[in-house]
């Protein structure tokens, strides 16, 4: 069976796209996904710095263009995207808690609850009581989450998953390979992915 390793990072709505249309994908390929959550900030503070730069002065043209091009996706994959007041968030919590949701045998549950959260509802990811909401949503209990997401196992669990994307020639969110060491970047290469399972 082919391997399809998915890094993702839930603060990115392009990553949401892929998420969206990612477990469809691995049914019809007859694939297995191993989830790797990371944080995709310190991706970029690594290898893609120039993002910051970007954002401080987008190009208004492209700017525009790209706008519109997020909703077009979101329309294309069924899902409501729009733009939180607080972006970027601190995905810290989060992401340690799709390890804890990972553990728990409801990773995909809980990530859906948290992009939802985020680039639908348009809430704070970041704040407890939200991550609380996103826990009820999973079958997480909060408790044994926040206690959890505290754990040096986890948290070093996500800084290894991150520093393995960077050492391996990843860039962002999301990032998927295919049989080990054929990499993919980003939403609109799922179809390309796909070919490469089916291979």
């Amino acid at each position: 069976m082919a391997q399809l390793e998915f890094f993702f990072d839930c603060s990115s709505p392009w990553t949401y796209l892929a998420f969206s249309r990612i477990e469809a994908l691995a049914a019809r390929t007859g694939t297995q996904i191993e989830w790797r959550p990371i944080l995709v900030g310190g991706v970029f503070n690594k290898v893609n710095m120039e993002l910051y730069e970007m954002r401080a002065n987008p190009h208004p043209v492209k700017s525009k263009y790209s706008t519109k091009d997020l909703q077009d996706w979101a329309r294309f994959c069924g899902i409501k995207i729009g733009w939180p007041k607080v972006f970027p968030v601190n995905a810290v919590a989060c992401m340690r808690g799709a390890l804890v949701a990972q553990d728990e045998g409801v990773l995909p549950a809980y990530a859906w609850a948290c992009f939802e959260t985020y680039w639908g509802d348009l809430k704070d990811i970041s704040q407890p009581e939200i991550l609380t909401g996103i826990c009820a949503r999973a079958g997480l209990k909060p408790d044994d989450f926040f206690r959890r997401i505290q754990e040096a196992g986890v948290k070093d669990r996500l800084r290894a998953n991150t520093d393995e994307l960077i050492a391996r020639g990843g860039f962002g969110s999301p990032t998927m390979f295919v049989n080990g060491d054929d990499m993919y970047f980003g939403n609109d290469r799922l179809p390309l992915v796909e070919a490469a399972l089916m291979r």
